[in-house]
């Protein structure tokens, strides 16, 4: 094979590996991957996020998404609330339990981290670092070009396409710039 070949396998087999080491670091505390890594999102993000969005951050499907946030609520983990600008739109928040444990997660995060890249020259983990940069700003500009061509709803479903028109505004100017049928 060439490296071609195994950079995709060897990536993606890395971050597997270790989130399931920080998996193991965190059960004891009652987190499992799916519970943490949307904690952790949660907290990472600027304001409350969506259910579409913590999905999308997620990279699984939003139904799936629904149904671990009504585990985390019931837990105390996190809250939902309807959002102010769309009602059918729920926003999640850290919950009390979460933000006490935020800080916790951080630091097995962080341990294991230094663990794992003990050893490993500074500058093959900038080289490294550069070149997954690269890689991830390919691959997003490619979802941009074909996020572009059409008219899609922002990943909140907040009720407006990606140029924030209000969706059924957009369609009234679609008709108005074909004409009557």
């Amino acid at each position: 094979m060439s490296d071609g070949e195994t950079f995709g396998p060897l990536l993606h087999g890395t971050a597997r590996a270790w989130r399931q080491k920080l998996d193991q670091r965190l059960k004891p505390m009652g987190l499992s991957q799916a519970k943490w890594r949307t904690l952790l999102h949660l907290s990472l993000a600027p304001d409350a996020l969506t259910q579409a969005e913590i999905a999308a951050r997620l990279g699984v499907e939003e139904p799936s998404v629904v149904t671990l946030l009504h585990r985390l609520e019931i837990e105390g983990w996190i809250t939902r609330k309807s959002s102010p600008v769309d009602r059918r739109c729920k926003m999640v928040l850290l919950g009390r339990r979460a933000q006490r444990v935020i800080a916790q997660i951080n630091a097995a995060a962080d341990k294991l981290r230094h663990e794992l890249l003990a050893g490993i020259p500074r500058s093959e983990l900038q080289t490294c670092i550069k070149v997954l940069v690269r890689i991830s700003q390919k691959a997003e500009k490619g979802d941009k070009v074909r996020g572009s061509t059409g008219s899609s709803v922002c990943p909140g479903h907040n009720g407006q396409d990606r140029e924030r028109y209000p969706i059924t505004k957009k369609k009234a100017l679609r008709g108005a710039v074909r004409g009557p049928k």
